[in-house]
């Protein structure tokens, strides 16, 4: 074929449209972002919630691999090696005790009064907001009502 003729198709490389070969990648990112972010919105409409009579923490003990359910109720505390957890909440969606639930937990070495950790776990996301410790990795598993 001649340069120029009716069958050349070659066209020059500024004159081609650009089409970014990740654009379905970035659309995929920002659906499942605007999702993430339409969750916690669907999850208050539909009720509210409650505070339980307390609540069921999991261990894990870093070193010799146990784990080890601990349940505690809002307001009291348990040993766990050199820690010493307590609960100050836990909440969960109304009707469901088990679902997405919360707790509000402070957590101290036996010879300090500062805390190692002060804030809430989320048991849908226990890496969220972890407890950062050597020996121990300790999760919201649910709250108890009775």
């Amino acid at each position: 074929m001649r340069p120029g003729s009716l069958n050349d198709r070659t066209v020059a490389p500024e004159a081609r449209p650009q089409v970014s070969r990740n654009s379905g990648g970035l659309m995929k990112k920002l659906l499942m972002a605007a999702l993430l972010l339409a969750a916690p919105l669907h999850a208050q409409e539909d009720g509210q919630v409650a505070s339980a009579t307390g609540g069921v923490l999991r261990a894990l003990d870093k070193i010799s691999g146990n784990t080890i359910d601990l349940e505690i109720t809002r307001g009291d505390s348990q040993s766990l090696g050199n820690l010493q957890i307590t609960m100050v909440d836990c909440r969960y969606p109304v009707g469901d005790p088990a679902a997405n639930a919360y707790a509000a937990l402070e957590i101290t070495e036996n010879d300090s009064a500062d805390p190692l950790y002060s804030g809430w776990m989320i048991a849908s996301a226990p890496a969220l907001h972890a407890l950062e410790h050597f020996r121990y990795d300790i999760w919201v598993i649910r709250c108890s009502t009775s």
